[in-house]
C-alpha cells in the first residue's frame, strides 16, 4: 500500500542527501579557496565591483558593507545593505567580483521588485518563528507519533513553511548569479577566463542551496508518509 511505503527509503536518502550537502559544500570551499587565489585584470576589489555593478543599475541607495565571517556574504533587504566578508570586500580576485556582483543581483532584483524574492521577503517573520520551533516540534512528533498523530500533522506544517523558503530561495539565488554573470560579461569587468571561474565558482554555490531544497523536501515527505501511516494504524 502507498500509505506503507518504507520509511528507512526516507531515512537513507535523509543520510545520502546530508554526505552530497557536505561534499558540496567541501568542493565550494576548494573552489573558494582557487578563485581567491586568482588575481582579476581589472584590479578592483570586491567593494569596487559592487559599487560599479549597483551604479550600472542606477541604485544608489544601497550601501555596501564589510561583513564578519567566512563565506558570510548576504544582501539584506530590510536596510538595503550588500554585506561582504573581507576577503569578498578587500580581495581582487575572480571570487571577490563573482560573490560581489551576485549579492549585487539581489540588490537589483529587490530595486526591479523581482517576484519570488519580494514572496521570500514576505514570508521571513513566519519562516524565522517555525525555524525557532521547529526542531523541538519534530522531537515531540517522532516520540509520541503513535499515540498522538496530530503532532505529526502540526510538524508538517512547520516543517513545510521551512521547506517552501528553501524552494522559493532556489529561482531568486539562481536568477542572481544569471543577473551577476551578465552584468560581468556585458560591463567586460572579467576576462573570457576569469569569467569562466567566476561561472564555476557561482554553479557551486548554488548547487549548495539545490541539496539544501531536496533535503528539506525529502524530510518532509518522510514525516508526511509517517502521518499517513500513523493515521491509517488507528
Amino acid at each position: 500500500m502507498f500509505y506503507n511505503f518504507d520509511y528507512q527509503i526516507y531515512m537513507f536518502i535523509g543520510l545520502a542527501l546530508g554526505g552530497v550537502g557536505m561534499l558540496v559544500q567541501s568542493r565550494l570551499r576548494s573552489k573558494f579557496e582557487q578563485y581567491a587565489k586568482m588575481p582579476i585584470s581589472k584590479g578592483w576589489t570586491g567593494k569596487e565591483v559592487a559599487e560599479r555593478m549597483l551604479r550600472y543599475y542606477n541604485i544608489f541607495d544601497v550601501q555596501i558593507v564589510q561583513a564578519d565571517g567566512f563565506l558570510s556574504d548576504h544582501y539584506n533587504p530590510g536596510d538595503k545593505t550588500v554585506n561582504l566578508s573581507s576577503a569578498i570586500y578587500q580581495g581582487q580576485s575572480i571570487m571577490s567580483a563573482a560573490v560581489a556582483a551576485h549579492e549585487c543581483g539581489h540588490a537589483v532584483q529587490h530595486a526591479q521588485a523581482y517576484a519570488a524574492l519580494t514572496f521570500r521577503s514576505a514570508i521571513v517573520p513566519v519562516v524565522n518563528v517555525a525555524a525557532s520551533f521547529q526542531q523541538y516540534i519534530l522531537l515531540g512528533a517522532f516520540m509520541l507519533a503513535n499515540q498522538f498523530p496530530s503532532l505529526l500533522l502540526i510538524a508538517i506544517l512547520v516543517f513545510g513553511v521551512t521547506t517552501l523558503f528553501s524552494v522559493v530561495t532556489l529561482p531568486v539565488e539562481f536568477d542572481a548569479s544569471n543577473r551577476a554573470l551578465a552584468w560581468l560579461d556585458e560591463s567586460r569587468t572579467l576576462q573570457p577566463e576569469e569569467y569562466k571561474g567566476a561561472k564555476d565558482a557561482l554553479w557551486w554555490a548554488a548547487m549548495t542551496y539545490v541539496v539544501a531544497a531536496l533535503s528539506s523536501v525529502a524530510q518532509l515527505l518522510y514525516l508526511i508518509f509517517r502521518f499517513m501511516g500513523a493515521r491509517n494504524r488507528n
